[in-house]
């Protein structure tokens, strides 16, 4: 067993019921710094509840959920954020209207509070900042686009920017490669692999081609508790995994 200094986060006994029913039943889940940590399961898993009670989002019933030694479950959301957790939910919300340039450079901290808000400037550290995530995010070519402009796979990226730039310490997303063309899955992989040399990332996936390119670790969700775990070999051997997910 690790010690818990070596957890960017550290979940255990995670328990949430809605009505009697436990969505999530006793999970506990340990990701490391720089660790790409994928988690898969048949729909009703209660994959998305975890990140829900990850970011602050839906609230425990039981266990406990520490980031960098730091409780969370006594949070609220923006707390959360503030504290280096970032999520990207299925769909992406980025502004349609404005351009690239301009989603990333409202995301960036500074803007967060009203007053910095109001004084904010576009000075030479916000345009090397969004410039340098742009070229991250496969999107220096389009900073004067407007965002309705951009491909599905596209506005992801941006969505996917918009959080890097406040440089969160977990990044969890929710299916980033759904509605992706090939190519743009590839390209997502790549973006995934660079991001976490300063960060780790949890990501939920259905596409079992991009979990084996990205996934240092997986684990399994059935049923609200975790079935399986481990490298992305292990989980496709293991025969509960087949039997539940898999085989269908």
């Amino acid at each position: 067993m690790y010690q818990q200094k070596d957890f960017v986060l550290t979940i255990e006994g995670l328990t949430v019921s809605f009505d009697g029913f436990k969505a999530v039943n006793d999970v506990s889940l340990y990701i490391e710094e720089q660790e790409i940590r994928v988690i898969i399961g048949p729909n009703g898993a209660g994959k998305t509840t975890v990140l829900d009670l990850i970011c602050g989002r839906t609230k425990a019933t039981e266990g406990s959920i520490k980031f960098k030694g730091k409780e969370l479950t006594k949070l609220k959301e923006h707390e959360i954020v503030h504290a280096g957790v970032g999520r990207k939910f299925q769909n992406p919300s980025i502004y349609e209207d404005l351009t690239v340039f301009e989603n990333l450079e409202l995301s960036f901290p500074r803007g967060k509070k009203v007053w910095g808000a109001l004084t904010f400037s576009r000075d030479q550290e916000v345009i090397d900042k969004v410039t340098e995530i742009a070229e991250m995010i496969f999107l220096q070519d389009k900073l004067d686009s407007p965002a309705n402009l951009l491909s599905h796979g596209q506005k992801q990226w941006l969505e996917i920017g918009m959080l890097l730039i406040q440089d969160p310490e977990l990044l969890m997303l929710d299916e980033p490669v759904a509605g992706m063309s090939v190519s743009e899955r590839k390209q997502t992989a790549e973006l995934l692999q660079r991001i976490t040399k300063d960060r780790s990332v949890l990501v939920i996936e259905h596409d079992m081609h991009f979990v084996e390119e990205i996934a240092d670790r997986v684990t399994v969700l059935h049923q609200g508790q975790v079935l399986s775990e481990g490298s992305m070999e292990k989980v496709q051997n293991d025969p509960k995994v087949i039997e539940v997910y898999l085989g269908h």
